[in-house]
Protein backbone atom coordinates (compact mmCIF):
# COMPACT_ATOMS: atom_id res chain seq x y z
CA UNK A 1 0.00 0.00 0.00
CA UNK A 2 1.14 3.33 -0.79
CA UNK A 3 2.02 5.25 2.26
CA UNK A 4 0.24 8.31 1.42
CA UNK A 5 -3.22 7.33 0.52
CA UNK A 6 -5.53 8.58 3.39
CA UNK A 7 -9.55 8.25 3.87
CA UNK A 8 -10.72 11.85 3.41
CA UNK A 9 -14.52 12.68 4.56
CA UNK A 10 -15.75 13.57 1.16
CA UNK A 11 -14.82 11.70 -2.40
CA UNK A 12 -14.94 15.29 -3.61
CA UNK A 13 -11.87 16.28 -1.65
CA UNK A 14 -9.62 14.52 -3.24
CA UNK A 15 -8.61 16.32 -6.35
CA UNK A 16 -7.40 19.25 -3.99
CA UNK A 17 -5.88 16.78 -1.80
CA UNK A 18 -3.46 15.88 -4.26
CA UNK A 19 -3.30 18.69 -6.35
CA UNK A 20 -1.75 20.09 -2.98
CA UNK A 21 1.06 17.44 -2.89
CA UNK A 22 1.25 16.42 -6.67
CA UNK A 23 0.06 19.39 -8.93
CA UNK A 24 2.02 18.52 -11.93
CA UNK A 25 0.80 14.25 -11.98
CA UNK A 26 -1.42 13.52 -14.49
CA UNK A 27 -4.97 12.38 -12.57
CA UNK A 28 -6.95 12.16 -16.08
CA UNK A 29 -6.28 10.80 -19.76
CA UNK A 30 -8.72 10.44 -23.08
CA UNK A 31 -6.70 10.28 -25.90
CA UNK A 32 -4.88 14.15 -26.28
CA UNK A 33 -6.51 15.52 -23.38
CA UNK A 34 -4.75 15.11 -20.29
CA UNK A 35 -5.42 16.84 -16.99
CA UNK A 36 -3.24 17.23 -14.07
CA UNK A 37 -4.46 17.44 -10.66
CA UNK A 38 -3.69 20.71 -10.11
CA UNK A 39 -6.08 21.56 -13.20
CA UNK A 40 -8.64 18.59 -12.26
CA UNK A 41 -9.02 20.43 -9.09
CA UNK A 42 -9.74 23.96 -10.53
CA UNK A 43 -12.01 21.95 -13.35
CA UNK A 44 -14.05 20.61 -10.65
CA UNK A 45 -14.23 23.88 -8.79
CA UNK A 46 -15.88 25.70 -12.29
CA UNK A 47 -18.08 22.86 -12.99
CA UNK A 48 -19.13 22.82 -9.03
CA UNK A 49 -19.63 26.74 -9.10
CA UNK A 50 -22.30 26.46 -12.05
CA UNK A 51 -24.40 23.57 -10.83
CA UNK A 52 -24.83 26.28 -7.78
CA UNK A 53 -25.46 29.35 -10.26
CA UNK A 54 -27.79 26.55 -11.38
CA UNK A 55 -29.82 26.41 -8.35
CA UNK A 56 -28.48 22.74 -7.31
CA UNK A 57 -27.84 21.96 -3.73
CA UNK A 58 -27.79 19.98 -1.06
CA UNK A 59 -29.75 16.73 -1.68
CA UNK A 60 -30.46 17.31 -5.28
CA UNK A 61 -29.83 14.95 -8.03
CA UNK A 62 -27.40 15.52 -11.49
CA UNK A 63 -28.35 13.22 -14.35
CA UNK A 64 -25.48 12.50 -17.00
CA UNK A 65 -25.31 10.57 -20.23
CA UNK A 66 -22.34 10.32 -21.81
CA UNK A 67 -19.34 7.88 -22.10
CA UNK A 68 -16.59 7.30 -19.74
CA UNK A 69 -15.20 10.46 -20.14
CA UNK A 70 -13.60 13.43 -18.11
CA UNK A 71 -16.12 15.34 -18.07
CA UNK A 72 -18.68 13.21 -16.81
CA UNK A 73 -16.42 12.28 -14.16
CA UNK A 74 -16.30 15.76 -13.25
CA UNK A 75 -19.36 16.31 -13.26
CA UNK A 76 -19.80 13.77 -10.50
CA UNK A 77 -17.30 15.13 -8.31
CA UNK A 78 -18.67 18.74 -8.42
CA UNK A 79 -22.10 17.53 -8.10
CA UNK A 80 -20.48 15.86 -4.52
CA UNK A 81 -18.88 18.98 -3.89
CA UNK A 82 -22.40 20.71 -3.40
CA UNK A 83 -24.13 17.40 -1.63
CA UNK A 84 -25.99 16.30 -4.58
CA UNK A 85 -26.39 12.97 -6.17
CA UNK A 86 -24.96 11.92 -9.38
CA UNK A 87 -27.20 9.71 -11.30
CA UNK A 88 -24.98 8.23 -14.27
CA UNK A 89 -27.27 6.96 -17.16
CA UNK A 90 -26.47 4.30 -19.79
CA UNK A 91 -25.77 5.41 -23.23
CA UNK A 92 -26.77 2.01 -23.94
CA UNK A 93 -30.84 2.25 -22.63
CA UNK A 94 -33.30 3.35 -24.96
CA UNK A 95 -36.06 6.32 -24.65
CA UNK A 96 -38.43 4.12 -21.95
CA UNK A 97 -35.61 2.78 -20.08
CA UNK A 98 -33.72 6.18 -19.88
CA UNK A 99 -37.21 7.56 -18.71
CA UNK A 100 -37.76 5.30 -15.69
CA UNK A 101 -34.26 6.59 -14.30
CA UNK A 102 -35.29 10.00 -14.70
CA UNK A 103 -38.68 9.84 -13.34
CA UNK A 104 -37.57 8.13 -10.41
CA UNK A 105 -34.61 10.10 -9.83
CA UNK A 106 -36.18 13.39 -10.37
CA UNK A 107 -32.78 15.16 -11.54
CA UNK A 108 -32.46 18.94 -11.81
CA UNK A 109 -30.02 19.30 -14.76
CA UNK A 110 -29.51 16.69 -17.36
CA UNK A 111 -26.06 16.76 -19.00
CA UNK A 112 -25.43 14.93 -21.88
CA UNK A 113 -23.92 14.02 -25.22
CA UNK A 114 -25.66 14.20 -28.27
CA UNK A 115 -25.07 12.06 -29.72
CA UNK A 116 -22.14 9.49 -29.74
CA UNK A 117 -20.91 7.42 -32.66
CA UNK A 118 -23.73 6.26 -34.82
CA UNK A 119 -26.53 7.10 -32.28
CA UNK A 120 -27.98 10.36 -31.98
CA UNK A 121 -29.55 10.96 -28.50
CA UNK A 122 -30.79 14.78 -28.98
CA UNK A 123 -34.69 13.57 -29.88
CA UNK A 124 -34.56 11.15 -26.78
CA UNK A 125 -33.33 14.22 -25.12
CA UNK A 126 -35.82 16.49 -25.65
CA UNK A 127 -38.36 14.16 -24.68
CA UNK A 128 -37.14 13.36 -21.62
CA UNK A 129 -36.84 17.50 -21.03
CA UNK A 130 -40.26 18.15 -21.99
CA UNK A 131 -42.03 14.90 -19.75
CA UNK A 132 -40.24 15.39 -16.83
CA UNK A 133 -40.70 18.85 -15.15
CA UNK A 134 -37.71 18.08 -12.50
CA UNK A 135 -35.29 18.87 -14.97
CA UNK A 136 -34.82 22.45 -15.59
CA UNK A 137 -31.90 22.81 -17.34
CA UNK A 138 -30.34 20.66 -20.54
CA UNK A 139 -26.75 21.09 -21.18
CA UNK A 140 -24.87 19.18 -23.77
CA UNK A 141 -21.41 18.92 -24.27
CA UNK A 142 -19.43 20.70 -26.53
CA UNK A 143 -21.89 22.62 -28.20
CA UNK A 144 -25.98 23.97 -27.80
CA UNK A 145 -28.77 22.29 -29.25
CA UNK A 146 -31.18 24.91 -30.07
CA UNK A 147 -34.44 24.79 -28.18
CA UNK A 148 -32.96 21.92 -26.00
CA UNK A 149 -29.67 23.08 -24.04
CA UNK A 150 -26.86 25.53 -23.23
CA UNK A 151 -23.47 24.38 -24.26
CA UNK A 152 -21.24 23.30 -21.49
CA UNK A 153 -18.99 26.41 -21.93
CA UNK A 154 -21.94 28.62 -21.71
CA UNK A 155 -23.00 26.70 -18.38
CA UNK A 156 -19.66 26.47 -16.68
CA UNK A 157 -19.38 30.71 -17.95
CA UNK A 158 -22.63 31.24 -15.67
CA UNK A 159 -21.03 30.05 -12.47
CA UNK A 160 -18.10 32.64 -12.62
CA UNK A 161 -20.43 35.28 -11.27
CA UNK A 162 -21.80 33.58 -8.51
CA UNK A 163 -21.71 34.67 -4.72
CA UNK A 164 -18.53 32.95 -3.45
CA UNK A 165 -19.68 32.89 0.34
CA UNK A 166 -22.66 31.96 -0.50
CA UNK A 167 -20.92 28.56 -2.35
CA UNK A 168 -18.09 27.90 0.24
CA UNK A 169 -21.51 27.85 2.65
CA UNK A 170 -22.90 25.76 0.88
CA UNK A 171 -19.72 23.09 0.32
CA UNK A 172 -19.48 23.49 4.06
CA UNK A 173 -22.88 22.14 5.07
CA UNK A 174 -21.98 18.66 3.16
CA UNK A 175 -21.36 16.04 5.42
CA UNK A 176 -19.44 12.54 5.10
CA UNK A 177 -22.80 10.51 5.81
CA UNK A 178 -24.24 12.46 3.03
CA UNK A 179 -25.68 10.63 -0.51
CA UNK A 180 -23.07 11.46 -3.59
CA UNK A 181 -24.00 8.39 -5.69
CA UNK A 182 -27.34 7.08 -6.86
CA UNK A 183 -26.72 4.20 -8.62
CA UNK A 184 -29.86 2.10 -10.55
CA UNK A 185 -29.64 -1.63 -9.72
CA UNK A 186 -32.55 -4.16 -10.63
CA UNK A 187 -34.35 -6.06 -7.73
CA UNK A 188 -36.93 -8.16 -6.72
CA UNK A 189 -39.67 -5.83 -8.28
CA UNK A 190 -38.23 -6.38 -11.52
CA UNK A 191 -37.96 -2.64 -11.91
CA UNK A 192 -34.35 -0.59 -11.13
CA UNK A 193 -34.14 1.18 -7.77
CA UNK A 194 -31.62 3.59 -6.84
CA UNK A 195 -28.83 2.33 -4.68
CA UNK A 196 -27.63 5.88 -2.72
CA UNK A 197 -24.29 5.63 -1.51
CA UNK A 198 -22.22 7.77 0.80
CA UNK A 199 -19.32 10.17 0.84
CA UNK A 200 -17.47 8.29 3.62
CA UNK A 201 -18.56 4.63 2.04
CA UNK A 202 -16.78 5.68 -0.86
CA UNK A 203 -13.94 6.81 0.29
CA UNK A 204 -13.71 4.08 3.01
CA UNK A 205 -14.39 1.43 0.19
CA UNK A 206 -11.96 3.45 -2.14
CA UNK A 207 -9.14 3.63 0.39
CA UNK A 208 -9.51 -0.17 1.34
CA UNK A 209 -9.64 -1.10 -2.73
CA UNK A 210 -5.11 0.18 -2.19
CA UNK A 211 -4.77 -2.06 0.68
CA UNK A 212 -5.31 -5.22 -1.72
CA UNK A 213 -4.75 -3.85 -5.66
CA UNK A 214 -2.10 -1.65 -5.92
CA UNK A 215 0.52 -0.69 -8.58
CA UNK A 216 3.25 2.09 -8.54
CA UNK A 217 2.40 3.99 -11.15
CA UNK A 218 -1.07 3.52 -10.55
CA UNK A 219 -2.51 3.80 -13.75
CA UNK A 220 -5.54 2.62 -14.06
CA UNK A 221 -8.00 2.07 -17.76
CA UNK A 222 -11.23 2.76 -17.01
CA UNK A 223 -13.63 2.21 -20.26
CA UNK A 224 -16.69 0.90 -18.34
CA UNK A 225 -20.07 3.18 -17.47
CA UNK A 226 -20.10 5.65 -15.27
CA UNK A 227 -24.47 4.60 -15.06
CA UNK A 228 -22.20 1.79 -12.26
CA UNK A 229 -20.14 0.62 -9.30
CA UNK A 230 -17.43 -0.80 -11.48
CA UNK A 231 -17.50 2.11 -13.69
CA UNK A 232 -17.33 4.82 -10.99
CA UNK A 233 -16.30 3.56 -8.24
CA UNK A 234 -13.72 0.12 -8.58
CA UNK A 235 -11.74 1.83 -11.35
CA UNK A 236 -12.35 5.95 -11.02
CA UNK A 237 -12.58 6.57 -7.52
CA UNK A 238 -9.93 3.94 -6.49
CA UNK A 239 -7.65 5.43 -8.43
CA UNK A 240 -8.36 9.09 -7.76
CA UNK A 241 -8.53 8.14 -3.64
CA UNK A 242 -4.70 6.56 -4.86
CA UNK A 243 -3.59 10.21 -6.40
CA UNK A 244 -3.00 7.81 -10.05
CA UNK A 245 -4.01 8.35 -13.53
CA UNK A 246 -7.44 7.22 -14.75
CA UNK A 247 -6.59 6.49 -18.41
CA UNK A 248 -10.24 6.63 -20.03
CA UNK A 249 -11.79 4.62 -23.00
CA UNK A 250 -14.91 6.10 -24.51
CA UNK A 251 -16.03 2.02 -24.83
CA UNK A 252 -14.81 -1.07 -24.87
CA UNK A 253 -12.70 -1.69 -27.73
CA UNK A 254 -10.90 -5.26 -28.03
CA UNK A 255 -7.76 -3.39 -30.50
CA UNK A 256 -8.21 -0.14 -28.62
CA UNK A 257 -7.60 -1.64 -25.42
CA UNK A 258 -4.75 -3.45 -26.26
CA UNK A 259 -3.27 0.15 -28.08
CA UNK A 260 -3.65 2.17 -24.77
CA UNK A 261 -2.26 0.44 -22.30
CA UNK A 262 0.49 -0.22 -24.24
CA UNK A 263 0.61 3.52 -25.32
CA UNK A 264 -0.55 4.92 -21.90
CA UNK A 265 2.05 2.57 -20.28
CA UNK A 266 -1.15 1.50 -17.99
CA UNK A 267 -0.35 -0.72 -14.90
CA UNK A 268 -4.00 -1.69 -13.38
CA UNK A 269 -6.22 -3.79 -16.20
CA UNK A 270 -9.60 -3.93 -14.34
CA UNK A 271 -12.93 -5.41 -16.50
CA UNK A 272 -15.66 -8.05 -16.32
CA UNK A 273 -13.71 -11.35 -17.68
CA UNK A 274 -15.83 -10.97 -20.96
CA UNK A 275 -13.42 -8.45 -21.94
CA UNK A 276 -10.86 -9.87 -20.83
CA UNK A 277 -11.09 -12.76 -23.46
CA UNK A 278 -12.52 -10.55 -25.76
CA UNK A 279 -9.09 -8.47 -25.67
CA UNK A 280 -7.26 -11.83 -25.71
CA UNK A 281 -8.87 -13.20 -28.41
CA UNK A 282 -7.99 -10.13 -30.61
CA UNK A 283 -5.23 -10.54 -33.18
CA UNK A 284 -3.22 -7.80 -31.78
CA UNK A 285 -2.67 -9.63 -28.36
CA UNK A 286 0.15 -11.58 -29.55
CA UNK A 287 1.89 -8.50 -30.82
CA UNK A 288 0.92 -5.71 -28.83
CA UNK A 289 3.54 -4.66 -25.49
CA UNK A 290 1.33 -4.56 -22.56
CA UNK A 291 4.31 -5.58 -20.37
CA UNK A 292 3.51 -2.16 -18.21
CA UNK A 293 0.66 -4.01 -16.65
CA UNK A 294 1.25 -4.83 -13.02
CA UNK A 295 -2.11 -6.17 -11.62
CA UNK A 296 -4.95 -7.52 -13.51
CA UNK A 297 -8.65 -8.10 -11.98
CA UNK A 298 -11.95 -8.99 -12.53
CA UNK A 299 -15.61 -8.56 -11.02
CA UNK A 300 -19.16 -9.10 -12.34
CA UNK A 301 -18.96 -12.43 -12.89
CA UNK A 302 -15.89 -15.55 -12.94
CA UNK A 303 -13.40 -15.87 -15.37
CA UNK A 304 -13.29 -18.98 -16.85
CA UNK A 305 -9.61 -20.92 -16.09
CA UNK A 306 -8.48 -21.02 -18.83
CA UNK A 307 -8.71 -16.98 -19.27
CA UNK A 308 -7.27 -17.22 -15.89
CA UNK A 309 -3.88 -19.21 -17.22
CA UNK A 310 -3.33 -16.96 -20.53
CA UNK A 311 -3.44 -13.72 -17.87
CA UNK A 312 -0.98 -15.45 -15.36
CA UNK A 313 1.38 -15.73 -18.65
CA UNK A 314 1.10 -12.46 -18.93
CA UNK A 315 1.32 -10.67 -15.77
CA UNK A 316 1.51 -12.80 -12.19
CA UNK A 317 -0.55 -10.38 -10.23
CA UNK A 318 -4.43 -11.30 -10.59
CA UNK A 319 -7.28 -11.43 -8.08
CA UNK A 320 -11.23 -10.72 -8.32
CA UNK A 321 -13.25 -10.36 -6.16
CA UNK A 322 -17.22 -10.24 -4.92
CA UNK A 323 -19.71 -7.44 -4.32
CA UNK A 324 -23.06 -5.74 -5.17
CA UNK A 325 -23.26 -2.41 -6.22
CA UNK A 326 -25.23 -2.37 -2.22
CA UNK A 327 -21.78 -2.69 -0.88
CA UNK A 328 -20.02 0.10 -2.61
CA UNK A 329 -16.77 -2.07 -3.42
CA UNK A 330 -16.07 -5.79 -3.11
CA UNK A 331 -16.07 -7.30 0.24
CA UNK A 332 -14.13 -9.82 -0.73
CA UNK A 333 -10.76 -10.51 -2.34
CA UNK A 334 -8.23 -12.89 -3.81
CA UNK A 335 -5.19 -12.28 -2.46
CA UNK A 336 -2.42 -11.48 -4.95
CA UNK A 337 -1.11 -14.44 -6.07
CA UNK A 338 -3.83 -17.06 -5.15
CA UNK A 339 -3.64 -20.48 -6.89
CA UNK A 340 -5.94 -21.38 -9.81
CA UNK A 341 -8.17 -23.26 -7.93
CA UNK A 342 -8.99 -19.92 -5.54
CA UNK A 343 -9.28 -17.07 -8.40
CA UNK A 344 -11.45 -19.59 -10.69
CA UNK A 345 -13.73 -21.46 -8.02
CA UNK A 346 -13.81 -18.29 -5.49
CA UNK A 347 -14.08 -14.87 -4.86
CA UNK A 348 -11.59 -14.76 -2.34
CA UNK A 349 -11.44 -14.19 1.35
CA UNK A 350 -13.62 -10.86 3.32
CA UNK A 351 -11.41 -7.77 3.86
CA UNK A 352 -10.83 -7.83 7.75
CA UNK A 353 -13.18 -4.48 7.96
CA UNK A 354 -16.06 -6.70 6.79
CA UNK A 355 -18.07 -8.88 8.62
CA UNK A 356 -19.28 -11.75 6.45
CA UNK A 357 -21.57 -15.12 7.39
CA UNK A 358 -23.46 -17.45 5.56
CA UNK A 359 -27.19 -17.84 6.72
CA UNK A 360 -29.83 -20.48 6.32
CA UNK A 361 -33.70 -19.69 5.02
CA UNK A 362 -34.76 -20.05 8.44
CA UNK A 363 -32.14 -17.67 10.40
CA UNK A 364 -29.39 -20.20 11.08
CA UNK A 365 -25.33 -18.85 10.80
CA UNK A 366 -24.05 -22.20 8.99
CA UNK A 367 -19.96 -23.47 8.60
CA UNK A 368 -17.72 -24.44 6.01
CA UNK A 369 -19.14 -26.52 3.21
CA UNK A 370 -22.75 -25.21 4.11
CA UNK A 371 -24.92 -23.43 1.30
CA UNK A 372 -26.90 -20.37 2.22
CA UNK A 373 -27.47 -16.50 1.37
CA UNK A 374 -24.17 -14.49 1.61
CA UNK A 375 -24.87 -11.17 4.48
CA UNK A 376 -22.24 -8.35 4.98
CA UNK A 377 -22.21 -6.12 7.44
CA UNK A 378 -19.34 -3.49 7.89
CA UNK A 379 -19.26 0.17 6.89
CA UNK A 380 -19.14 -1.26 2.81
CA UNK A 381 -22.71 -0.42 2.91
CA UNK A 382 -25.15 1.77 0.63
CA UNK A 383 -27.40 4.03 2.75
CA UNK A 384 -30.64 2.62 1.48
CA UNK A 385 -32.24 2.72 -1.70
CA UNK A 386 -34.15 6.23 -3.04
CA UNK A 387 -37.86 6.98 -1.73
CA UNK A 388 -38.06 2.95 -1.30
CA UNK A 389 -38.03 2.67 2.45
CA UNK A 390 -39.81 -0.75 2.33
CA UNK A 391 -36.93 -2.22 0.01
CA UNK A 392 -34.57 -0.63 2.11
CA UNK A 393 -35.73 -2.48 5.18
CA UNK A 394 -35.82 -5.51 3.23
CA UNK A 395 -32.25 -5.65 2.11
CA UNK A 396 -30.34 -4.49 5.51
CA UNK A 397 -32.11 -5.81 8.70
CA UNK A 398 -32.10 -4.27 12.21
CA UNK A 399 -29.05 -5.88 13.56
CA UNK A 400 -27.22 -3.96 9.81
CA UNK A 401 -26.72 -6.90 7.76
CA UNK A 402 -27.47 -6.39 4.25
CA UNK A 403 -29.08 -9.59 2.63
CA UNK A 404 -26.89 -10.12 -0.78
CA UNK A 405 -29.60 -12.30 -2.38
CA UNK A 406 -26.50 -14.43 -3.03
CA UNK A 407 -26.18 -18.08 -2.34
CA UNK A 408 -22.78 -19.07 -1.20
CA UNK A 409 -20.23 -20.88 1.14
CA UNK A 410 -17.34 -20.29 3.09
CA UNK A 411 -14.39 -22.82 1.81
CA UNK A 412 -12.14 -24.33 5.22
CA UNK A 413 -9.43 -22.02 3.90
CA UNK A 414 -10.71 -19.24 4.15
CA UNK A 415 -12.10 -17.87 0.91
CA UNK A 416 -16.22 -17.62 -0.32
CA UNK A 417 -17.56 -19.98 -2.95
CA UNK A 418 -20.30 -17.90 -4.94
CA UNK A 419 -23.09 -20.43 -6.07
CA UNK A 420 -26.14 -19.12 -7.24
CA UNK A 421 -28.79 -16.20 -6.05
CA UNK A 422 -31.77 -16.48 -4.42
CA UNK A 423 -33.47 -14.30 -7.09
CA UNK A 424 -33.38 -15.25 -10.75
CA UNK A 425 -31.66 -12.05 -11.70
CA UNK A 426 -28.08 -12.72 -13.92
CA UNK A 427 -25.61 -11.03 -14.91
CA UNK A 428 -24.63 -10.84 -18.82
CA UNK A 429 -21.17 -9.34 -19.28
CA UNK A 430 -20.97 -7.77 -16.20
CA UNK A 431 -24.22 -6.15 -16.51
CA UNK A 432 -27.04 -7.17 -14.15
CA UNK A 433 -30.49 -8.54 -15.91
CA UNK A 434 -33.64 -8.83 -14.36
CA UNK A 435 -36.06 -11.42 -16.03
CA UNK A 436 -39.33 -9.93 -14.88
CA UNK A 437 -38.58 -6.39 -17.13
CA UNK A 438 -37.84 -8.88 -20.00
CA UNK A 439 -41.28 -10.68 -19.06
CA UNK A 440 -43.23 -7.94 -19.02
CA UNK A 441 -41.71 -5.75 -22.44
CA UNK A 442 -42.43 -9.60 -24.21
CA UNK A 443 -45.68 -9.85 -22.81
CA UNK A 444 -47.19 -6.61 -24.71
CA UNK A 445 -46.26 -7.94 -27.71
CA UNK A 446 -48.97 -8.72 -29.95
CA UNK A 447 -49.75 -12.61 -29.90
CA UNK A 448 -47.49 -13.20 -26.22
CA UNK A 449 -49.79 -14.90 -23.68
CA UNK A 450 -47.12 -16.07 -21.02
CA UNK A 451 -42.93 -15.02 -21.18
CA UNK A 452 -40.47 -16.71 -18.48
CA UNK A 453 -36.93 -15.32 -19.36
CA UNK A 454 -33.84 -17.24 -17.47
CA UNK A 455 -30.38 -17.40 -17.23
CA UNK A 456 -28.10 -19.54 -18.74
CA UNK A 457 -25.03 -20.45 -19.13
CA UNK A 458 -22.57 -18.84 -21.80
CA UNK A 459 -18.75 -19.45 -22.17
CA UNK A 460 -17.89 -15.39 -23.29
CA UNK A 461 -20.59 -13.38 -21.34
CA UNK A 462 -21.01 -15.55 -18.17
CA UNK A 463 -24.73 -15.96 -18.81
CA UNK A 464 -27.39 -15.13 -21.26
CA UNK A 465 -31.17 -14.95 -21.46
CA UNK A 466 -33.20 -17.68 -22.69
CA UNK A 467 -37.30 -16.34 -23.46
CA UNK A 468 -39.53 -19.16 -23.30
CA UNK A 469 -43.02 -18.26 -24.95
CA UNK A 470 -46.34 -18.86 -24.85
CA UNK A 471 -48.56 -17.74 -27.81
CA UNK A 472 -51.70 -16.43 -27.63
CA UNK A 473 -54.70 -18.68 -29.33
CA UNK A 474 -53.90 -18.36 -32.87
CA UNK A 475 -50.87 -16.31 -32.67
CA UNK A 476 -47.85 -17.14 -34.52
CA UNK A 477 -44.47 -16.00 -32.93
CA UNK A 478 -41.51 -15.77 -35.09
CA UNK A 479 -38.38 -15.40 -33.37
CA UNK A 480 -36.90 -12.79 -35.70
CA UNK A 481 -39.43 -10.54 -34.77
CA UNK A 482 -38.94 -11.00 -31.00
CA UNK A 483 -35.89 -10.17 -31.12
CA UNK A 484 -36.22 -6.89 -33.18
CA UNK A 485 -39.02 -5.84 -30.60
CA UNK A 486 -36.83 -6.27 -27.40
CA UNK A 487 -33.68 -4.49 -29.58
CA UNK A 488 -35.89 -1.40 -30.03
CA UNK A 489 -36.75 -1.43 -26.29
CA UNK A 490 -33.85 -2.66 -24.25
CA UNK A 491 -30.05 -2.17 -24.13
CA UNK A 492 -28.07 -4.88 -25.63
CA UNK A 493 -27.32 -6.86 -22.65
CA UNK A 494 -30.78 -7.57 -22.00
CA UNK A 495 -32.20 -8.64 -25.38
CA UNK A 496 -33.00 -12.61 -24.95
CA UNK A 497 -30.40 -14.82 -27.33
CA UNK A 498 -32.79 -17.47 -27.51
CA UNK A 499 -36.87 -17.13 -28.10
CA UNK A 500 -38.36 -20.53 -27.52
CA UNK A 501 -41.44 -20.73 -28.23
CA UNK A 502 -44.52 -23.32 -27.01
CA UNK A 503 -47.54 -24.11 -26.68
CA UNK A 504 -47.47 -23.97 -23.25
CA UNK A 505 -45.07 -23.15 -19.97
CA UNK A 506 -44.24 -25.36 -17.45
CA UNK A 507 -46.26 -23.91 -13.78
CA UNK A 508 -46.27 -24.74 -10.47
CA UNK A 509 -49.41 -25.92 -7.96
CA UNK A 510 -49.32 -22.69 -7.04
CA UNK A 511 -49.78 -20.96 -10.33
CA UNK A 512 -46.74 -19.72 -11.35
CA UNK A 513 -44.05 -20.32 -13.75
CA UNK A 514 -41.73 -23.27 -13.13
CA UNK A 515 -38.38 -21.56 -13.88
CA UNK A 516 -36.25 -24.20 -12.24
CA UNK A 517 -37.87 -26.53 -15.19
CA UNK A 518 -37.27 -24.32 -17.70
CA UNK A 519 -33.51 -24.25 -16.90
CA UNK A 520 -33.02 -27.85 -16.64
CA UNK A 521 -34.22 -27.91 -20.33
CA UNK A 522 -31.73 -24.97 -21.12
CA UNK A 523 -29.03 -27.00 -19.69
CA UNK A 524 -30.49 -30.25 -21.17
CA UNK A 525 -29.91 -28.29 -24.64
CA UNK A 526 -26.78 -27.10 -23.95
CA UNK A 527 -25.37 -30.65 -22.48
CA UNK A 528 -27.07 -32.16 -25.64
CA UNK A 529 -28.87 -34.37 -23.44
CA UNK A 530 -32.87 -32.69 -23.77
CA UNK A 531 -35.28 -30.55 -25.59
CA UNK A 532 -35.28 -26.94 -26.11
CA UNK A 533 -38.92 -27.17 -24.69
CA UNK A 534 -39.61 -28.25 -20.77
CA UNK A 535 -42.17 -31.25 -20.98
Amino acid sequence: MRPDVVELDRISDYPDYWAARRPTAEAMVLDTLRLTYAELAAAVDRYARAMFAAGVRRGDRVAVLCTPRPEGLICFLAAARLGAMFTGLNLRFKLDELAYVVADSMPRLLIALPQFESRDYRLDLRVLADEHRSIEQVITLFEAVPGLSRSLDAFLTAGESIDGDAYARAVDTVEPEDPVLLVYTSGSSGRPKGAMISHRGLCHCSRNQCDHWWADPLRVLDNLTISNMFGVGDLFCYCLVGGGTTVFMERFDPAGVLATIERERVTVWGQVATMLQLALAHQDATSADISSLQLIFWAGAPAPRELITRLQAICPNLSTNYGLTETVAGVTYAKIGSSLDVLADTAGAPDPRYELRVVSADGRVLGDGEEGEVQVRGRCRMIGYFNKPEATAAMIDTEGWLHTGDLGLRRPDGNYRIVGRLSDMYKSGGFNVYPREIEILLEGYPGVSLAAVVGVPDGLYGEVGWAYLAPKPGAVLKEPALSAWCRERLANFKVPKRFIIGDQLPMLAVGKIDKAALKRAARGELDGNGPDRPE
